[in-house]
C-alpha cells in the first residue's frame, strides 16, 4: 500500500495539531515554559537522519553497530525527554498541572503521527 497524497496531508494535519496544542499550552496559561519540549521534537529524528540515512528501518533492524546502537541510544533519549520535560517544569512550578497535561496530550499525538509515518514508510518504496 503506497502513502498516498490524502495519508500524507492527514499526517500534516496531525502534526499541525501537535504545535497547535503547545501552543494552547503556552497562551491559555500565559506562560512559555511549555514551548521547551518542542526543541526535543526536532531533536528526535536527528539521528535518523545522520546515522540511519534518512530511514526509519535500522529502528527495528538487530543490526548493531557503533552508530546504528548510538542512533537509537539518541532516538529513545530524545523520546523519553520528550515526555519529561513537561513533568520536570511541573515539578519545578515553572508550569501548571493543565499546561503539563496538554503537553502529554500533544506529545501522545506526535507518536501516534511519527508511528503512522514509520509505517506507511516500511511499507512503500520511496
Amino acid at each position: 500500500m503506497a502513502m498516498t497524497i490524502e495519508g500524507l496531508l492527514g499526517l500534516l494535519l496531525c502534526f499541525q495539531l501537535v504545535y497547535c496544542y503547545k501552543f494552547w499550552a503556552c497562551a491559555l496559561y500565559n506562560n512559555w515554559w511549555p514551548m521547551l519540549s518542542a526543541l526535543m521534537y526536532v531533536l528526535v529524528p536527528m539521528p535518523c537522519l545522520f546515522f540511519g540515512g534518512g530511514s526509519t528501518q535500522f529502528l527495528i533492524s538487530r543490526d548493531g553497530g557503533g552508530w546504528i546502537d548510538a542512533a537509537k541510544f539518541l532516538t529513545g533519549a530524545s523520546a523519553v525527554g520528550s515526555f519529561a520535560i513537561p513533568i520536570i517544569l511541573r515539578h519545578a512550578h515553572m508550569i501548571s498541572t493543565g499546561a503539563m497535561f496538554i503537553e502529554f496530550t500533544s506529545f501522545i499525538i506526535f507518536v501516534c503521527t511519527v508511528l503512522c509515518f514509520h509505517r506507511a514508510s516500511l511499507e512503500d518504496d520511496w
